[in-house]
């Protein structure tokens, strides 16, 4: 258990790269449509979801700069094709250390008649009328009414795993074979409700018993999730450094997707006065402990609540903030008034939400 290591404290704000974008698209939009417009009619063998497929070679390689500005690991793509409104989406690829980063992007981008009819996206958003299109990836072209998809539904750990199969996987290189399952799990449920939702991703060479069209995957991932409809807190118990008893409560399932801008780990550690002889809270303490939490859950999306470790004499309180929000001058203040002794409150960035990752399931 880490209850007693105390992050650094950090802070995390947009990049200026970001209203420089902006500026930038205001001044070259025009060009870029009228490059879209100009583009031949996509036929029926062209690639579906190229980034940027239309675009004159000099405006490609503008908006990437662009977007690399930002950070270098950003991808993005123009999409709307035939009667859709034109989007642009920049994307992190899943990493959850760039979901904030994109957020903050999309939030900045411009809305109602100064977005001209575009829309903005931070993540490869949901398309189930590619499934049915083909996808050329190097020179092979897959048909993709000929995928089918495994899925097993694992309730313990909220998740649905994928084996993947097309009869051409025979043919091709591993790496292909990813970017296939890929891009259909992308256009079957969006990017967002991919990391929510999809554990494992297997590839396989003949076709799994009961497997499903791509089309059903969202109704089972609706399955799955339903329960988890409301906050739930998993719990048990451990050892503190000293060796004394410890309690530990996590909010499950918990999604970095649904709090994009939470970049930053807080830690609040909060001495209780009263205890028994494993040094655990009792009552008056253990009742000021509950307050002091329902407290943190009013704070919206500005922060949550995702791990609490009790032992020694102190409780842990493990959040993820908006940096931004002004929210951290709430917590200290809260921390502050603590009756029962001087809580501390340290923060670091961690836009993966890594800290997390020992109380996963």
């Amino acid at each position: 258990m880490g209850i007693f290591r105390r992050p650094r404290e950090a802070s995390a704000a947009a990049p200026p790269a970001i209203s420089e974008f902006w500026e930038w698209w205001a001044q070259a939009r025009p060009t870029i449509e009228a490059s879209l417009a100009a583009a031949p009619e996509r036929s029926e063998e062209a690639e579906p979801g190229v980034p940027g497929e239309g675009l004159s070679a000099e405006a490609v390689e503008e908006l990437s700069r662009r977007v690399h500005k930002i950070h270098p690991r950003l991808l993005w793509e123009i999409g709307g094709a035939d009667d859709r409104n034109p989007s642009l989406t920049v994307t992190g690829g899943g990493d959850p250390e760039l979901r904030g980063l994109t957020e903050r992007w999309v939030r900045s981008a411009p809305t109602g008649s100064a977005a001209a009819g575009w829309s903005f996206h931070p993540s490869r958003q949901a398309d189930p009328e590619m499934l049915g299109q083909d996808l050329i990836l190097g020179d092979h072209e897959f048909d993709l009414e000929y995928v089918r998809l495994g899925m097993r539904a694992d309730a313990d750990r909220a998740r649905v795993h994928i084996t993947a199969y097309h009869p051409d996987f025979l043919f091709v290189s591993e790496e292909q074979q990813l970017q296939v399952a890929l891009n259909v799990l992308h256009w079957a449920l969006g990017e967002d409700d991919v990391a929510r939702w999809i554990g494992e991703v297997s590839i396989a060479t003949e076709a799994p018993i009961d497997a499903l069209p791509p089309s059903m995957l969202s109704a089972v991932v609706e399955q799955i999730s339903e329960p988890f409809s409301e906050p739930a807190w998993l719990t048990g118990e451990g050892r503190t450094p000293r060796g004394h008893p410890a309690r530990l409560g996590a909010r499950f399932p918990l999604h970095r997707q649904d709090y994009p801008l939470c970049d930053l780990h807080v830690a609040i550690t909060v001495p209780y006065a009263n205890s028994n002889p494993d040094r655990l809270p009792v009552e008056p303490s253990s009742g000021a402990l509950r307050a002091f939490e329902k407290k943190l859950a009013k704070l919206g999306d500005r922060a949550v609540l995702a791990v609490q470790e009790t032992g020694d004499g102190l409780r842990v309180f493990h959040l993820y903030a908006d940096p931004d929000s002004g929210v951290i001058s709430e917590l200290d203040q809260l921390a502050a008034g603590w009756p029962e002794g001087k809580a501390k409150v340290a923060s670091t960035n961690d836009p993966g939400w890594k800290a997390l990752a020992p109380y996963q399931p």
